[in-house]
């Protein structure tokens, strides 16, 4: 009885702890991943800027060829919106919110069945005769304590996604030159 009565105290102590150390976690997370492209941030953003253009260079699209796609709102223009449903890749949605012509695209990034949205953003700064494109996406999981450890984990689960979907943006634009 001595033995079942310190398993139950230990757990409980544990549970205890889970939580409290759940509390001090921030709430707020940033993905951001950036790669130098050869060419000038005109010859970079209607990839970017046009979210049916994403299919060619977006790792989401490659990983499920399947995906069903849906486009409203104005092309290449604030409020153009996509929709998908995948087996692999789940369902969402994203819009455009902000655009800054040939510099920035400003994105809301939905996923009804997480009940999760973010922003996310896709910047071209000028280097020399390159551009340096910074992919980014930040959110606020709130109070819930498993979406702060969940939290925890976003830069490793989108980051590698965020690098490989850079580097296809860069095969992409340098290999049209």
């Amino acid at each position: 009885m001595a033995v079942l009565k310190k398993i139950i105290i230990s757990v409980g102590v544990l549970i205890a702890l889970v939580v409290l150390v759940g509390f001090l976690l921030p709430k707020e997370y940033t993905v951001e991943r950036s790669i130098l492209i050869d060419a000038q941030p005109g010859e970079i953003y209607p990839d970017v800027v046009d979210l049916r253009a994403w299919q060619d260079w977006g790792v989401w699209f490659q990983r499920d060829p399947s995906m069903e796609i849906d486009y409203t709102g104005p092309d290449r223009a604030i409020g153009m919106k996509s929709s998908w449903k995948s087996a692999s890749e789940g369902k969402g949605e994203m819009k455009i919110t902000d655009l800054e012509h040939n510099s920035k695209v400003v994105y809301t990034l939905m996923f009804p069945e997480w009940e999760m949205e973010t922003t996310g953003s896709l910047e071209l700064i000028p280097s020399g005769d390159a551009t340096r494109v910074t992919w980014r996406d930040s959110g606020d999981v709130g109070n819930n304590i498993i979406s702060r450890y969940f939290a925890l984990m976003m830069d490793g689960m989108i980051g590698p996604d965020f690098e490989m979907g850079l580097e296809n943006l860069k095969t992409v634009v340098e290999n049209r030159g």
